[in-house]
């Protein structure tokens, strides 16, 4: 079962935060302002939304495929964290 799927990659695409960061918090993925990741939950952030749009194509937005193998690569961060 994953632990990051395309909802979790579209909804840090769609952040109306410049500084949106994707955040594993309690077997959730959450998406916060970087500037309110505290000190508790810095070793959590999966990436911010300026590496996961790098991974993705730069024409139009993103469609499935592309999100759930950015979802894919998450998912393997986050269970490297331990998660």
């Amino acid at each position: 079962m994953s632990m990051i799927d395309p909802e979790c990659v579209r909804q840090l695409l769609d952040s109306r935060h410049q500084d949106a960061t994707l955040v594993f918090v309690r077997g959730d993925c959450v998406v916060l302002p970087a500037a309110e990741v505290d000190d508790a939950h810095r070793g959590l952030v999966i990436a911010s939304r300026e590496e996961v749009a790098a991974q993705l194509p730069d024409e139009g937005p993103p469609d499935e495929q592309a999100l759930e193998a950015v979802a894919t690569r998450l998912d393997n961060i986050v269970r490297d964290l331990g998660a």
